[in-house]
């Protein structure tokens, strides 16, 4: 019922099902039903997922976001036609901004991977009410966006200690490891939670965030069984 429950994950999920636009209404801001100003939160989301969409390669005129009351019928009927307009103009979703099919659907799969990430890092900026219009176009910047791609976490394998608390704490099953065997984080698999290096003991401090530079190659299989100094003989 709020527009504020418009989460980022379900336009992205839209996209991904084949819409070629997707339009989101809400109540005039500053006229909240539920005293939560959610609308203000899907502005926002809004314009991360504009940025989104842009590093990605679509068209970011194929998100479209209104604020009316429910009196303003004609207003509604107005801005649906002008929005369905413009998605004919713009062409099939990818098709129109020359990806293939597939190929766009890996690249909205890596953004909804690291939705639970990006929303953790934008928290601040996603709770806050833009009173002025002006303000939207310069709110998320393009390196701003770029940055939330070039972020990695690592386990340094000097320091692990094959504890396995990341491991029972991984939110996705990211980390492969065992009793003695050294803990390897796939990347492929990995959301950019953060909560492996919340996990890690800081005596051991093995987990470590990467960034703006590329992962180490993970230890071959035969080289990560850990052997206990008072062992060694």
């Amino acid at each position: 019922m709020c527009s504020g429950r418009v989460d980022l994950s379900f336009v992205l999920r839209a996209f991904s099902n084949g819409a070629d636009g997707v339009f989101i209404g809400g109540c005039n801001l500053n006229e909240c039903n539920y005293i939560t100003h959610g609308n203000y939160h899907a502005l926002n989301m809004a314009l991360l997922c504009k940025k989104l969409m842009e590093h990605i390669g679509l068209n970011p005129e194929r998100l479209r976001i209104e604020f009316m009351s429910s009196g303003e019928g004609i207003l509604f009927a107005e801005i649906m036609n002008d929005f369905g307009r413009k998605v004919k103009e713009l062409g099939p979703l990818g098709k129109g901004e020359g990806i293939d099919r597939e190929e766009l659907k890996s690249r909205l799969a890596e953004v909804a991977r690291l939705v639970p990430y990006i929303k953790r890092e934008k928290n601040e900026k996603l709770a806050l009410r833009l009173d002025k219009e002006e303000k939207h176009d310069g709110f998320y910047t393009s390196d701003e966006v770029d940055s939330l791609f070039h972020v990695s976490y690592y386990i340094d394998p000097d320091k692990c200690q094959a504890c396995m608390i990341c491991i029972r704490k991984c939110p996705v099953e990211a980390i492969s490891g065992g009793k003695n065997r050294i803990h390897v984080i796939d990347q492929q698999k990995c959301i950019k939670c953060g909560t492996c290096l919340e996990a890690c003991p800081p005596r051991f401090g093995a987990a470590q965030k990467i960034s703006g530079d590329f992962v180490p190659p993970p230890l071959p299989e035969e080289a990560r069984s850990l052997v206990r100094k008072g062992r060694e003989k």
